[in-house]
């Protein structure tokens, strides 16, 4: 069976603790893969930059903060869209941002979902544990994004 991946494009590393805790927790994915900023993730899903040798296929899930350093996570997401590699990967918002504006943009970008981020980490980790059982488990993506 293939190697199931998730993608954690976050910059706070509480969050990010919390996040791999509970995924972690909940045995969701076989690895995380943390990006810390929107160009690093961009350089990850295009094999570009240090990643330029890595020869990794796309990850199965990109879990996406919005408010990142060097490249927003909006613009993220509207150049994954764009390119043919990227364009049906899920990508899953998760973000502390209650701005509706952020909400309807990132749908219109072609997020898959948009996931607050609950501050009490019982919850949290219910709702990562929820996210991964939908996304990698009952949801079929497609076989590979690149090839369409």
């Amino acid at each position: 069976m293939k190697e199931q991946v998730i993608l954690l494009v976050e910059d706070d590393p509480d969050d990010e603790d919390l996040t791999i805790r509970a995924l972690g927790k909940n045995k969701i994915g076989d690895r995380v893969d943390v990006v810390r900023d929107g160009l690093e993730a961009l350089d990850y899903l295009f094999q570009s930059g240090p990643y330029a040798e890595s020869g990794q296929e796309l990850p199965q899930l990109i879990l996406l903060d919005l408010k990142l350093p060097k490249v927003d996570g909006l613009e993220v997401l509207r150049r994954l869209r764009e390119h043919p590699r990227t364009r049906l990967a899920p990508v899953v918002v998760l973000t502390s941002s209650n701005e509706e504006r952020d909400v309807v943009q990132s749908y219109l970008l072609g997020a898959n979902s948009y996931i607050r981020k609950p501050v009490d980490f019982t919850q949290f980790s219910e709702a990562v544990r929820q996210l991964g059982t939908y996304w990698l488990v009952v949801n079929q993506g497609p076989p590979c994004a690149g090839e369409f």
